[in-house]
């Protein structure tokens, strides 16, 4: 019979895959910590992910290994923590690592006194490394414990002082020049060859891109435009995207989007289709149209669950080996397409002895028009013989043995997959992809939000377990109030002022304009953190603030405008010093800083209106409305009988009606 430890009744895929290892862990909680110090043992505190390649490295070098097993057993008391079900600890433990070592990654490994200071972290250990640190601290704990103890309070305290730089200072509204002076230090790090930013790896940063078409919209600087299809291009025709089967791989490991780290993540998708999306609106290149449908493709084929949730990633191995899944030789190639292979490989830069250790990844290198000269046919045929060969390397790839799916449901991860499909809807008009939105946005109100507005983390398997953290309640009212915008159903406005009043009254810090990132119901850690830094993804504050401020539009008289306001008044010093990672508080800047108008569409056919407005990349302005009155604030005194109105206003001060949406539209450009 196969061991089996404390992590055998998880729902995380990541702790389940730890389940049978012979080291004893326990899931975070009680128990363990109740353990470690009725025997005062030290604690490892091992964070990863289940899409993390060199997490499953060292489970397999290390956690299965009975040697090692055994010194964890006798010495410590042992903890798994899957980082995207609790982001909150790993935020806390990621710092003591940058602390000590300078540098930080996954696996995330961490030693500990029994109340969970921390007073080591790395991360990667091969096994003989691994046994020595092991046994290091467990040496030094019984000989010197006052030590540990001096280390941790150091430590810890240094963990709680890590603030946001210029927090508490008084500041002032962004102006324009200093957004000029914010958007310059950006363009000085994109790479205007290969796309992204400078250097390598080159990860996908969605918000970068998104504050560039939005400063586009307002000061028509070609630059930014320039920086945004560098990008779009390269990335659509790199190794980073699966040519066969959509979706986008987490980074890209060289600096021409050519070699992917091939694990699919929901959140990289989820906001890539929402800024493909978006730039198809300004380019209506048919390229980016091409990666929106396959994208969602991928996502409904390989990332939905049938209750309307999205699972969240999917592994870059398989059987034991990353990338296999995805990679081919060209005899494989040459014998499944036949006289097709030739033009097929030539186009996807396919060789005989590989383009990346010895097979081949799949992408594209030559201009199609070389190719049509090339082979002298017409462009009509080669797409033909392109689709077709794709289809079969599909069928075939099909067959091999899957990489391991992630199918833990995330409510932040779900929202930005929801506002993705939004986005795709109204780009295109395609009804499934608001079918699909609106699914998920079910999900998230009957399995996940509860009637206080109250939200959980995660879900599998008819379970949640964990209580939500602001990213969760920040990213769905983003998300639910664009859901409105689309369908002009009140019951996601309302639903979104629950989510927005439950997060002022849990989250907020008093000391200052943030709100912490757990609630002040959740079992309290070694400090509470705030999540300010805009990465892959969106901090929670500026998410918060972008959708405060899209929400104060709706509701007149609540302090939702106050706040964003005050959030990113706040931050400016520190925008402005170091704006890559601050692109999202940038777009909420830019809504703060030029006018931002709120449309209304009321009358019978506001539909037909409505959706010719959505087709145009519009970022300063919110959509309301629908056949009549209804019952928001908003929308009071705007219903005409047998009329369909178009209403313009900045700040609740109104243009006169118009009828035609094109006339709308020019008052907003």
């Amino acid at each position: 019979m196969k061991f089996q430890n404390k992590l055998a009744n998880e729902t995380s895929p990541y702790l389940l895959q730890h389940a049978n290892n012979p080291v004893d862990w326990y899931p975070w909680g009680n128990e363990a910590l109740k353990k470690a110090k009725t025997e005062n043992k030290l604690i490892i505190i091992s964070i990863g992910y289940a899409a993390c390649h060199w997490c499953h490295v060292m489970e397999h070098e290390s956690f299965e290994d009975a040697s090692v097993a055994q010194v964890m057993n006798d010495f410590y008391v042992s903890i798994k923590v899957d980082r995207e079900e609790r982001p909150d600890i790993d935020q806390i433990y990621m710092d003591a690592a940058y602390l000590i070592t300078g540098r930080g990654g996954w696996p995330l490994n961490v030693i500990a006194l029994p109340d969970g200071r921390p007073v080591f972290a790395g991360t990667y250990f091969r096994k003989n490394e691994w046994t020595k640190v092991l046994l290091y601290f467990k040496d030094l704990y019984q000989k010197e414990p006052e030590t540990f103890d001096q280390e941790a309070v150091k430590l810890t305290n240094a963990i709680k002082e890590m603030r946001v730089p210029g927090m508490g200072e008084n500041s002032s509204s962004f102006s324009t020049v200093e957004l000029e002076e914010s958007f310059n230090k950006i363009i000085s790090h994109i790479d205007f060859t290969n796309g992204g930013t400078n250097g390598a790896p080159k990860f996908p940063m969605p918000n970068i891109h998104q504050f560039l078409l939005t400063y586009h919209f307002h000061t028509k600087d070609q630059r930014s435009m320039e920086a945004i299809k560098v990008s779009l291009d390269n990335m659509a025709n790199g190794g980073i995207y699966d040519h066969l089967g959509g979706g986008i791989a987490r980074y890209s490991t060289d600096d021409k989007w050519k070699v992917p780290h091939f694990e699919k993540m929901l959140y990289d998708n989820a906001q890539l289709v929402s800024l493909y999306s978006n730039t198809y609106k300004v380019t209506r290149n048919e390229l980016y149209k091409k990666v929106v449908y396959e994208t969602l493709e991928f996502i409904e084929r390989e990332m939905t669950d049938e209750s309307g949730g999205f699972y969240s990633s999917l592994d870059a191995d398989s059987e034991g080996e990353e990338g296999k899944y995805y990679v081919w030789s060209k005899k494989e190639i040459d014998e499944l397409l036949g006289e097709k292979s030739e033009i097929f490989c030539d186009y996807y830069s396919v060789t005989s002895i590989g383009n990346w250790e010895g097979n081949n990844i799949l992408f594209i290198t030559p201009e199609k028009e070389n190719l049509l000269k090339k082979y002298q046919i017409e462009e009509k045929l080669f797409e033909t013989i392109i689709s077709a060969s794709k289809e079969i390397l599909f069928e075939e790839r099909s067959k091999r043995i899957r990489p391991g799916l992630d199918d833990k449901i995330l409510t932040s991860w779900n929202a930005l997959m929801l506002r993705g499909y939004v986005d795709a809807y109204t780009a295109f008009g395609e009804r499934k992809f608001l079918d699909a939105a609106l699914k998920n946005g079910e999900f998230i109100l009957n399995k996940m939000m509860m009637e206080d507005g109250r939200l959980n983390r995660n879900y599998k398997n008819g379970k949640s377990t964990i209580n939500a953290f602001l990213d969760d309640y920040s990213y769905t009212i983003e998300a639910f109030i664009s859901l409105y915008q689309a369908t002009f159903d009140e019951e996601w406005i309302y639903s979104t002022k629950k989510l927005a009043d439950f997060a002022i009254q849990h989250f907020k810090e008093n000391e200052s304009d943030f709100f912490f990132y757990t609630s002040n119901i959740d079992e309290p850690l070694i400090a509470r953190k705030i999540d300010f830094s805009d990465n892959v993804t969106p901090s929670s504050n500026s998410s918060l603030a972008l959708g405060l401020f899209k929400l104060s539009r709706f509701f007149y008289n609540e302090p939702y405008a106050e706040l964003a306001d005050n959030l990113v008044e706040v931050i400016k010093k520190s925008a402005i010093m170091n704006p890559i990672f601050h692109s999202y508080w940038l777009t909420a800047a830019v809504n703060l800083t030029f006018p931002f108008y709120e449309v209304g569409i009321v009358g019978d056919n506001f539909n037909r209106e409505k959706n010719k407005i959505d087709k145009m990349f519009l970022p300063n302005a919110i959509l309301f409305g629908g056949k009549g009155e209804g019952s928001l604030e908003i929308l009071k005194d705007r219903y005409t009988s047998g009329k369909t109105y178009i209403y313009v206003c900045e700040n609740s001060v109104c243009e006169l009606p118009v009828e035609e949406s094109n006339k709308a539209i020019e008052q907003l450009l």
